[in-house]
C-alpha cells in the first residue's frame, strides 16, 4: 500500500462534481440527468411532493452505449437540448482514476463525510430514506472494479433496488447555485470591461530603459540548497529548498507556500524564474498538508486529510524559516552577506495563499466561521470544507501569524472567505496581490477571490483574472502527484498560466519588496493586455465595486 499516491486537489474535482451534479436538477428533467452522478442500481425515481417518475438504469446505460433511445427514457429526452444528451452520454460512461483504496480512505474523513451528507440531501434509498452508508458504499464498490468507476457503475452498485431524488430539496439548491453562477459571470464581466478600458485608454510606455522582456528568465545565476528545519515548540521538521542568486549583494527573500496534498516542487518554476531577477527564493514543504500527508492518509497511519492545526501551522513553518534564514545569515558561510531579511516578500496558492494572507496581516476570524460553517451543507464551494476546520482550533488562544518582515503578498487561489472574511482582511496593511482563475472548481472565484479583493483596504491592491483558468492552471507538475487531474478541471494551456505567475510576481516583488520602481509599469493595464494570450486572457483591476454587497458561501 506503501506506492498508493493521491493529492487531494486533485481529488477534489471528482468528488466535488460527486456533489455538485447532484444537485442542479430542475424541471427539465433529462438536463438534469446529464450532470446528475449518482442514482440507483436498477431504477431511480424523480420525486417532486406526490409526483413521481421513474426511469431504469438499463435504458440510461443502452442510451449512453449506443445513442439509443428507448420508449421509456423517451419521455425525459423530449426536454432536453442535443448538446445536452451528447453530454449525457460522455459523463455517464468516463471512467474516474480513483481506487477503491483512495476513495474509501477520503470518504472516512471529515472532509470526505460532509461532501456525503452534501449528497444525501437529494438522493435517498428505498423507503425515502437517507444513508450516508449506502452512498459510500456504491462509490467504493464501483471504484474496485479498475477502469470501471463510471457513474453507471456508480448506479449499479447502489445498495438498494430503487434511489428517489428529492426535486423539491435539488430545486431550491439549484437556485442557489443559479444565483452565484449568475453573480459570478456578472463579476468577471465587469472586471473584464473596467481592464480593457484601462488598456484602451491608457498612453503610458514602459519607462525601463533595459526594455526587460519578463516573458524570458533574468540574467542571474543561481544555486539550490536544501535544509532541513526542527522547530522544537511547533515539534515539526520540514525541508526547504532555497534558491539563491550568485550576486554581491544580499538578495531580497520570496518564500512560496504550496497548497493542501502538494509539495515544495509544486512551483519549482516560479522559484527559478525569481531567482534569476536576484531573489533569494525559500521554498518550505508544510508538514501536515502536504503529500505525505496524504500517503499517511492511504496507508492507515492517518484518519485525517489534514489538521485544524494547518491553519496555525503553516504560518509559523514560515516564520520560523525566516528565523532560521537570519541565523544561517550569520554562522553558515553559504548564506553569509546573501539574504536581505528585511526586504520579504511571500506567495502561496490554495492553501498556501490563505498561509501568504495570513502573514500579510489576516487573522483566524472564529466570529465569521460560527456565523457561515453551519450552513456548509447548502454550498458548493468546496474550499469551505477546509475552512470550517479551523472551528476545531481552542479560541481561547492567541494566534500570532503576522510577520511584519513581509512586505508583500500574492495569493494564488487563496481559501480566504470564512477563515478570514471581511473585518480580518481589512487589517493587511500591505500590498497584495490576488489572482484568480474565472473557472475554478474548488475555491469558487466570487466568493474566494473577488469580494475578498474588495475587502482589502491596503492602496496598492491588485486583482488579476485568468479567464478560463482553473485551481489547477499555474500549479506545476510535481513527481509526488499520484492523480491526474482531469482535463476539464486543469483547463487549457498550463503554461501559458504558470507564464503569467512569472511575469506578475518578478513585476511586483520587484517594485514592492525590492523597491525598483522602474518595474512598476510592467503592473499597469497597458502591460498586461500586451502579454495578455487566448485562450486564457488576462486581466487586471486595483479597485473594483460589486452590485451585491455580499456573496452567499
Amino acid at each position: 500500500m506503501h506506492d498508493l499516491k493521491l493529492n487531494l486537489p486533485k481529488v477534489f474535482p471528482y468528488f466535488s462534481q460527486l456533489v455538485a451534479c447532484t444537485l442542479f436538477i430542475s424541471s427539465s428533467i433529462i438536463a438534469t440527468l446529464v450532470t446528475r452522478p449518482v442514482w440507483s442500481a436498477e431504477r431511480f425515481t424523480l420525486s417532486y411532493g406526490v409526483l413521481q417518475r421513474s426511469v431504469s438504469i438499463d435504458s440510461l446505460e443502452k442510451y449512453a452505449k449506443t445513442g439509443k433511445v428507448d420508449d421509456e427514457l423517451a419521455a425525459y429526452v423530449q426536454y432536453a437540448p442535443k448538446e445536452q444528451l451528447e453530454q449525457l452520454r460522455k459523463v455517464l460512461l468516463t471512467a474516474i482514476p480513483l481506487n477503491a483504496v483512495q476513495v474509501s480512505q477520503f470518504l472516512y474523513t471529515p472532509i470526505g463525510e460532509r461532501l456525503l451528507e452534501n449528497l444525501a440531501q437529494v438522493i435517498q434509498g428505498e423507503g425515502h430514506s437517507s444513508d450516508l452508508r449506502a452512498i459510500r458504499a456504491a462509490l467504493i464498490l464501483a471504484a474496485a472494479q479498475p477502469g470501471n468507476f463510471t457513474l453507471l457503475n456508480i448506479f449499479r452498485k447502489f445498495p438498494s433496488r430503487e434511489i428517489s431524488i428529492n426535486l423539491v430539496r435539488s430545486l431550491e439548491i439549484a437556485q442557489s447555485f443559479r444565483n452565484l453562477v449568475n453573480q459570478t459571470q456578472q463579476a468577471i464581466a465587469l472586471i473584464n470591461q473596467e481592464f480593457q478600458q484601462q488598456a484602451n485608454a491608457s498612453v503610458q510606455k514602459l519607462n525601463n530603459p533595459a526594455k526587460i522582456n519578463l516573458l524570458q528568465p533574468g540574467s542571474f545565476q543561481w544555486q539550490k540548497q536544501t535544509i532541513t528545519l526542527s522547530n522544537q515548540l511547533s515539534h515539526r521538521s520540514f525541508p526547504a529548498d532555497i534558491y539563491l542568486p550568485i550576486i554581491s549583494n544580499p538578495s531580497p527573500v520570496i518564500v512560496i507556500s504550496h497548497g493542501l496534498g502538494s509539495d515544495r516542487t509544486s512551483f519549482a518554476y516560479l522559484a527559478e524564474r525569481l531567482a534569476s531577477y536576484g531573489f533569494a527564493v525559500a521554498v518550505p514543504e508544510h508538514p501536515a498538508s502536504n503529500s505525505q500527508q496524504l500517503q499517511a492518509l492511504l496507508s492507515g497511519k492517518s484518519d485525517q486529510v489534514t489538521s485544524p492545526w494547518e491553519f496555525v501551522n503553516r504560518p509559523l513553518d514560515i516564520k520560523y524559516l525566516l528565523d532560521e534564514l537570519a541565523r544561517l545569515s550569520q554562522v553558515d558561510p553559504v548564506f553569509r552577506g546573501r539574504l536581505n531579511l528585511q526586504k520579504v516578500g511571500v506567495v502561496g496558492q490554495s492553501f498556501g495563499g490563505y498561509t501568504a494572507l495570513a502573514l500579510a496581516g489576516a487573522a483566524i476570524n472564529f466570529e465569521q466561521l460560527q456565523k457561515s460553517c453551519p450552513h456548509t451543507k447548502d454550498t458548493l464551494n468546496i474550499s469551505l470544507l477546509l475552512q470550517c476546520l479551523a472551528l476545531e482550533l481552542p479560541r481561547s488562544r492567541q494566534y500570532n501569524l503576522s510577520d511584519s518582515r513581509v512586505k508583500a503578498a500574492i495569493a494564488i487561489n487563496p481559501i480566504d472567505s470564512v477563515i478570514f472574511g471581511q473585518k480580518s482582511l481589512a487589517q493587511i496593511k500591505i500590498p497584495v496581490m490576488i489572482v484568480s482563475g474565472s473557472a475554478d472548481p474548488i475555491a469558487l472565484t466570487l466568493p474566494e477571490q473577488i469580494q475578498p479583493f474588495t475587502w482589502l483596504k491596503s492602496f496598492d491592491k491588485y486583482l488579476v483574472l485568468i479567464n478560463n483558468g482553473t485551481h489547477f492552471s499555474t500549479i506545476g507538475e510535481s513527481p509526488n502527484s499520484g492523480v491526474p487531474v482531469p482535463d476539464w478541471a486543469v483547463g487549457p494551456n498550463p503554461p501559458l498560466a504558470r507564464r503569467y505567475v512569472d511575469v506578475l510576481s518578478v513585476a511586483f516583488f520587484q517594485t514592492y519588496v525590492n523597491n525598483q520602481l522602474s518595474y512598476a509599469p510592467y503592473l499597469s493595464a497597458n502591460y498586461i493586455n500586451s502579454v495578455s494570450q487566448q485562450p486564457l486572457p488576462l486581466s487586471m483591476v486595483r479597485s473594483l465595486e460589486l452590485n451585491s454587497s455580499s456573496i452567499s458561501p
